[in-house]
């Protein structure tokens, strides 16, 4: 079955049964090998990606359901310039520790970030619910606060810089 999607910003066709996990077609037939395989029951959250700015468990999410949609990988989420402000915030922090689950909770992370800019402690633990068997939870916390702080000086730097639209005709 040919499905058509774009991933990270890159119009994309594959020829692949339906029913494969978009883990897969991801890391197998598109050679992105950021997204990692945890537990294959959408449960850790370690292949979390974005779908039309969701976050999605991508080894219990069916290729055929990106069909049309706009697939954002670990690979994708900067602009190719400078690191997203959540890797940014990941790095400043030392987050990782062995790294295997890091690309989840970043893609996790940035998606919550679009819907709640400024997350409380508690809106942290009600939407990031990935799994770290190194239990880097405390620094992702703080990662987490540092990447709100930096997305919000990067958008009102944006917003200064931006030129003043005239109203003259």
């Amino acid at each position: 079955m040919k499905i058509s999607f774009t991933i990270n910003n890159k119009p994309q066709t594959v020829d692949v049964d339906g029913d494969t996990p978009l883990l897969w077609v991801v890391r197998d037939v598109l050679n992105l090998k950021g997204t990692k395989f945890g537990c294959g029951k959408a449960a850790c959250g370690a292949c979390t990606l974005h779908v039309d700015g969701q976050a999605v468990r991508s080894c219990s999410y069916a290729v055929k359901f990106a069909k049309g949609k706009k697939v954002t990988t670990i690979e994708g989420l900067s602009d190719g310039k400078k690191l997203h402000p959540v890797q940014q915030a990941w790095v400043e922090e030392v987050v990782p520790q062995c790294g295997y689950c890091q690309p989840g909770f970043i893609m996790a992370t940035a998606a919550m970030l679009e819907q709640i800019p400024n997350p409380t402690d508690q809106d942290i633990d009600d939407n990031i619910v990935n799994v770290c068997r190194c239990a880097t939870y405390y620094r992702m916390r703080k990662a987490i606060h540092r990447a709100a702080k930096i997305k919000s000086a990067n958008l009102e730097t944006a917003e200064k810089t931006e030129t003043p639209k005239s109203n003259e005709s």
